[in-house]
């Protein structure tokens, strides 16, 4: 037996309330999305989302510096060839800090402190013991990095989840255990995928488990509210309607 209180019979301020809700939230989740592509979707120097792109990001390039790595891919469009060869050179001859000083700090300060010294969060590249660390052996992301980045992304996505599987739990002619597995799964791939990108750091071959949890939350999530947007507007149109308590009516 459906409940009273379901999406097909809300009034018009809450559906309008959770349209809105679900609307900004899934322009959230398409953001998000070009964002990995852009940036961890780069790490192997190509456009596009792959298994290396994942090793790249979190076991790292290990017969690479991650300066050489950015240089030829994400940051290729910031120096022109020459400058690029350069830097290069300095990185594999060892990035002495004799030659930092006679010529790569002056190639680096024109084409890369305008965001690396100035934007928090990235490397600091306007002095040497900055730039040091990027030219070493890629690694991959660091334990710091790790758990600053996964404690956001547990509190913040899970907090959206939330709210999107609430409005989605009041929707009607849904199989219980369809209902139920849709509304775990954000939270179980969520952890899933969180834990995808600790194991790459150690063993590369789990980079699959990371494409695979996000996939998998995503489709949840789209699942659920396109359905919570279909059973709001047009189901009412169509289908049976269930009426609610008075203080939700129009």
């Amino acid at each position: 037996m459906e409940s009273r209180l379901n999406l097909p019979s809300l009034s018009i301020a809450l559906k309008i309330l959770f349209t809105g809700y679900l609307s900004v939230a899934s322009v959230g989740l398409i953001t998000a999305g070009l964002q990995i592509l852009l940036t961890h979707g780069m790490a192997d120097g190509v456009f596009g989302l792959s298994v290396d792109d994942i090793v790249f990001s979190y076991y790292g390039n290990r017969e690479n510096s991650k300066l050489e790595a950015k240089l030829n891919g994400t940051m290729k469009d910031k120096a022109d060839v020459h400058e690029r060869t350069e830097i290069i050179k300095w990185v594999r001859a060892g990035s002495s800090e004799a030659e930092w000083h006679q010529k790569i700090n002056a190639i680096v300060t024109q084409n890369c402190v305008k965001c690396h010294g100035v934007i928090p969060g990235l490397p600091n590249f306007t002095t040497y013991e900055g730039i040091k660390p990027s030219a070493k052996i890629d690694e991959g992301a660091s334990i710091h990095d790790l758990t600053r980045v996964s404690h956001i992304h547990l509190f913040g996505i899970a907090f959206i989840f939330f709210f999107i599987c609430l409005i989605f739990s009041l929707s009607v002619n849904i199989p219980p255990l369809l209902k139920a597995t849709a509304i775990g799964m954000p939270f179980l791939f969520l952890l899933v995928d969180i834990c995808s990108w600790w194991l790459p750091k150690w063993f590369p071959s789990f980079a699959y488990v990371t494409i695979v949890g996000g996939l998998a939350y995503n489709t949840a999530a789209a699942f659920m509210i396109l359905t919570s947007l279909y059973q709001m507007w047009i189901l009412p149109r169509f289908g049976k309607i269930y009426r609610v308590n008075s203080w939700l009516e129009d």
